[in-house]
């Protein structure tokens, strides 16, 4: 079924059973070789960050490009280890902070809430700590790997405890389709629209860069209330959750092209949280490599 990929997944299925002290000795010697030896993505990092920081002296920015490389080593074997996991460590390991608010946006549990994300802390783990503590299901929107040993692994990952991961390009038709009940639909929303995909140029760390208006569109046009979910790392291999109401219905489209307060707040806030804890945010990302000329 998966031939070419197998010897892949039963690596990695192998590692996610190893115990979390033997993970972190394997992920510092993983930080040595990414940061020191193999410099993955470090000139992405280092532009990233000063573009963002313009302010900072060489020294800070420096010093955040290591620390954020130790969290994405940790990151890299903690996603691993999540395969194997059991419900009550996802609940130890991550706290909640705002699950009064999420609650009483639902109506009681009556209805569901879309929820906006960034690649921070560990969204991996966020999904099933969420699950957990509140006895919701999950329904996170995701975009396929292309690796498809990794992508079976991720959806195999993100599958357990009765979540349900639905395709980027099926999550509209999905949503719509109106889920009865208190439902979490989870999307990491700063990823870069594809190309020609209509988008919403936004100032973002110092630079324009384009959103998708899949999220916007679908709180519209359900009326669902829209949070965001900030991850913070508390200390290594626990995290701390925390819900911020972006908007609350009812909305009103008023169809115009400038005007997208739901994407604004969650850009607003997305930044608020990068600059909160910058060295566990995702810089390696190549956020910015659209401008908006290519687009027009």
């Amino acid at each position: 079924m998966f031939q070419r990929d197998e010897p892949v997944l039963l690596f990695a299925k192998l590692i996610s059973r190893l115990p979390f002290k033997v993970i972190y000795f394997i992920s510092y010697f993983f930080y040595l070789f990414a940061f020191y030896l193999s410099k993955y993505r470090t000139g992405t990092v280092h532009k990233n960050l000063r573009q963002a920081f313009p302010e900072k002296r060489e020294a800070y920015i420096a010093d955040v490009a290591r620390q954020f490389y130790r969290h994405l080593s940790d990151l890299a074997f903690e996603v691993i280890k999540a395969h194997s996991m059991s419900a009550e460590a996802f609940k130890e390991r991550c706290s909640i902070v705002g699950a009064d608010a999420l609650e009483a946006a639902s109506r009681e549990r009556s209805r569901p809430i879309i929820v906006l994300t960034i690649h921070q802390g560990n969204w991996e783990w966020m999904l099933h700590s969420v699950s957990q503590h509140l006895g919701v299901p999950i329904d996170p929107v995701y975009k396929p790997l292309h690796h498809k040993g990794w992508n079976q692994f991720i959806h195999e990952i993100r599958s357990r405890f009765h979540s349900r991961p639905i395709p980027m390009k099926q999550a509209g038709r999905d949503i719509l389709k109106g889920k009865n009940g208190f439902r979490l639909f989870v999307m990491l929303a700063d990823q870069t629209p594809a190309e020609g995909e209509r988008s919403y140029w936004v100032p973002y760390l110092n630079k324009e860069a384009p959103f998708y208006l899949g999220a916007e569109k679908i709180a519209l046009l359900t009326q669902y209330p829209v949070f965001f979910a900030q991850c913070r790392r508390l200390k290594r291999g626990y995290y701390e959750l925390e819900f911020k109401a972006l908007a609350l219905p009812p909305y009103e489209n008023t169809k115009d092209e400038n005007h997208h307060p739901i994407i604004d707040a969650y850009v607003s806030a997305a930044q608020a949280a990068i600059y909160e804890q910058p060295e566990t945010f995702l810089w390696s990302h190549r956020r910015w490599k659209r401008s908006r000329k290519s687009d027009d």
